[in-house]
């Protein structure tokens, strides 16, 4: 039997990526997964990879309709909600005294409104037991070069994380937080430029990651199913890196 036999799951982001993968493994472990991405056509294609056990809702997560219009239709489908993933992220380089206040706001929009805002408007679906995985990322903990708002973001999710563990404690709902490293996703290779200095990120990356190369997106999802299913039941507030050791050292 699955890990994941007979739950649902909302994942957002899941167009491509870590969502897509832990889409996949979900549905492989025999979950029902609404899957949730802003591009009709990827989200199509995603979903068409994913299986019978998978349904696509276009949606973007700073949109405040388009989120009630995602959980109307999981509430209408489904229910209820045993898995929540909210995934669905993004950044740009930008270097301090080059931040535009478009740069802020389309990036704290989706990272932070959007995870807050999908958690928030999940809760009257969300089982009491459920199990809520949010998207950080190794830039929580550590500085890069121009990527000061990304990494801000994604402090504010792990934040988020410490405060709705108790926020949420007498319904025993956990919080967790996904903090993939470097790992080779459309959007971690479209960071960078074909100019020369993708290959030189790679090569930076891969030369100051412990195990020497960059992430699988199923990797991540690995470590998503863990935190979904009922053997991370006393697993709760914490940040799980998947990072090759990159942020340990």
């Amino acid at each position: 039997m699955g890990k994941l036999m007979g739950k649902i799951a909302v994942i957002t982001g899941a167009n491509s990526g870590i969502g897509l993968a832990s889409a996949k493994r979900f549905a492989a472990e025999g979950a029902t997964v609404f899957m949730c991405g802003r591009r009709q056509k990827e989200l199509d294609a995603a979903v068409a990879e994913v299986g019978g056990n998978a349904r696509g809702i276009q949606a973007d997560v700073s949109n405040m309709a388009d989120l009630d219009r995602l959980f109307d239709t999981v509430k209408r489908e489904a229910g209820s909600i045993d898995v929540l993933f909210a995934n669905a992220g993004g950044g740009e380089f930008a270097p301090l005294g080059q931040i535009t206040e478009e740069h802020f706001d389309a990036t704290f929009a989706t990272n932070v409104k959007g995870t807050l805002f999908t958690v928030q408007k999940a809760l009257p679906l969300l089982k009491d037991g459920a199990s809520v995985i949010l998207t950080g990322s190794t830039a929580q903990i550590s500085g890069t070069p121009a990527f000061s708002v990304y990494s801000a973001s994604k402090a504010a999710i792990r934040n988020f994380a410490r405060c709705w563990i108790i926020d949420l404690a007498p319904r025993k709902i956990r919080v967790n937080v996904l903090a993939p490293g470097a790992t080779s996703t459309p959007g971690w290779h479209g960071l960078a430029s074909d100019d020369g200095t993708h290959q030189a990120m790679v090569n930076f990356v891969e030369s100051t990651t412990p195990l020497g190369r960059l992430a699988n997106p199923e990797e991540s999802a690995s470590a998503a199913l863990f935190l979904a299913s009922d053997e991370s039941s006393f697993v709760n507030g914490i940040e799980l890196f998947v990072d090759g050791g990159s942020a340990q050292v």
